[in-house]
Formats: structure tokens, sequence, C-alpha cells
């Protein structure tokens, strides 16, 4: 390859993201200075916070420029390195965005540069030992301190966060009750991952089936927010714990969404609700990895890949999150290494 293809935002959103709102683009690869490497991409992450980088508002990380390349967590394999701890054709994470080729070093980005571990596919680099299965681990344990005995209630728990979050519960020996939408989904969530109850808000009332299959639960990982977050407000146990991993309901809305009506319920039961962001955690990342690879080898941790192909389906892929097409982590793959 001769040119770096390029997704570029071309116009925020206003509503549903779509492909209007990227522009197709190709320059030239670009050249790594002293303690940089050079990555081709190999895989892009798709994931919910993708729509809030395209807002021009204040967050926790600073919006994407209009006319550049979108955000996005990738694993690729280094091209070339003037950087000691990297050596071409290393298997590397990084924020590679939407694009073939990146500059990347340790200390830049969200991410940095880190090399894939040994026996480490990227897919699995990507999703339950990347950012969302992290997200899960340090949500659920640090805020949500899940005891042996308690009832823990997942929205979005079809997805590659609430997925993990959920069994991560059920492996610490909690009664777990997951919030998906479609028969397959929740089929997945009771046959495969173990979950106790499984709620189907396309076809449910989800304030009734809360009401009997959790009528007191201890912690609820949101990852929706909206009607859902009100609806599990009027079931909280005694000081129980809201972990707010994420508000998927609201972020294509066109109006702010309104907050739930019934917060005062925090007050009457004593309950906590404490939002995060895993950057926080990436110095203890490890420990988290070591403990997830441990419960995928026992077989006590599932996960599930989507994965699209092909460069052109890249802004496709995003809108596939928003719509509920993906089953797990979604991820599309650009080339394979050489």
């Amino acid at each position: 390859m001769n040119t770096n293809r390029q997704w570029l935002l071309a116009r925020r959103p206003d509503g549903m993201v779509s492909r209007e709102n990227f522009e197709y683009a190709e320059t030239p690869i670009p050249e790594p200075g002293d303690g940089e490497v050079l990555v081709r991409n190999l895989f892009l992450s798709f994931d919910p916070t993708q729509r809030g980088w395209m807002v021009d508002r204040e967050s926790y990380l600073p919006p994407v420029a209009i006319g550049a390349p979108m955000r996005a967590g990738s694993v690729g394999q280094v091209a070339q390195s003037n950087h000691p701890d990297f050596s071409p054709g290393d298997l590397v994470q990084t924020t590679g965005g939407w694009q073939d080729f990146v500059v990347a070093a340790p200390n830049q980005g969200p991410m940095g540069l880190s090399k894939v571990p040994q026996g480490v596919s990227p897919e699995m680099m990507l999703s339950v030992l990347g950012v969302t299965g992290l997200t899960a681990y340090f949500g659920l344990l640090d805020l949500g301190t899940p005891k042996a005995g308690e009832t823990v209630l997942v929205s979005g728990a079809a997805g590659a966060t609430g997925s993990v979050a959920g069994q991560i519960a059920r492996i610490k020996g909690c009664r777990v009750v997951g919030i998906a939408g479609g028969p397959d989904k929740c089929a997945w969530l009771k046959n495969e991952a173990g979950f106790d109850e499984v709620i189907d808000y396309k076809s449910e009332d989800v304030g009734a089936a809360i009401a009997e299959t959790c009528p007191k639960f201890d912690v609820f990982f949101d990852n929706v927010g909206g009607h859902i977050l009100e609806s599990a407000l009027d079931h909280m146990n005694m000081k129980a714990r809201i972990v707010l991993c994420g508000g998927i309901s609201g972020y294509n809305a066109t109006e702010p969404t309104p907050g739930p009506a019934n917060l005062m319920n925090l007050i009457t039961l004593r309950a906590r609700m404490e939002g995060f962001i895993v950057l926080d955690y990436m110095a203890q990342a490890g420990e988290a990895v070591a403990e997830l690879l441990g419960w995928i080898g026992s077989g006590d941790l599932k996960y599930q890949i989507d994965l699209q192909e092909g460069f052109d389906n890249i802004p496709d892929t995003l809108q596939r999150l928003f719509t509920g097409q993906n089953l797990g982590k979604q991820l599309l793959k650009i080339a394979d290494p050489s």
C-alpha cells in the first residue's frame, strides 16, 4: 500500500449517526518520528462512547475534530519502528482510528501503545481483554462491590461490557438478572452466559419484569439510562449501588434525555449512584487481564464477537451498535497480519 485510506468526521450528527457524517479520504502514509512507530491497523473496535466523541462538548476526551480521522481503538502490526521496545511485525494495541496507518507511541493518545500478549488474539484484545472487559471488571468490582448472595441487575446485558459484568457477578456468587433486546440475545445470556433471569425489553414491560424477577436488587450495572434506569430505581434494596457505565438510550437523541423522576429513592434507601471512566484504571489493567484470562481458561467467562469486514463498511458498522444488530463486541477487520 502506498496511500493511507481514512474515514474523516465530516459533520457532527443530529440524531442517529449515519454514513453521511463521514467522508472518505486518501493521504500519504505518515512517517514515525523518534520514539514512535508506524502501525498498520488490522482490527477496529466499535463502542457506544464513540457517538459522544462526535459531539462538540467538554468530556473526558476532546471531541473528534471536523476533518480528522474518526477515533477508535485498534489492533495493528508494527510496519516501521523508531522505538527500542517495538519491532516490525509486532502486534500492538493503540488508538488507531479509522485509517490504515497511524503513528503511535507508548505515551501518546488515550490508550498509548502496547504489545498484544502472546497467545491472545486481536479479537480478544479488543473485547473481553480490552476496554470493554476492563470496564466491566472495574465498574462492577470497584463501584458495585458485589457480595456473594446479592442480586445484580444489568442493563445492556448482551453487549460486550454488560455480558462480562453479569458473568463476573455470577462468578462472585451473585444472582444475576439481565435486560437485553430480542430472543436471540436473551437466549445467549440464559444458556451460555449463565444469567439466572433475563428480561426482553423489546417484548416485556421492563418495570413489571424487574418487579417479578428481582423486586429488590443490590447492584445495578447500567449501560442504558433513560426509562430503564428509572424503572430500576423503584426496586433497590437498602444501600444498593448503582454503577453508571453508559446511557446508550440517549446517545442519538435530538433532545436532552430527561433524568429519572425517582432519584429521591436514593435518599430513602441510602443507596449510591456513581459514574466512572475506565481510563482512570489503566494502571491496574494487568491484574484485571490476568483474572479475566483465568476465567476464560476455566470456561467460567464466555464472550461473543460480531466481526464485520472491509474498509468501506466502517461507517455502517458503527451504526450497528445503535440499531441493536450486533451480537456481542462489535469489531471490523481491515486486513490480515503479514
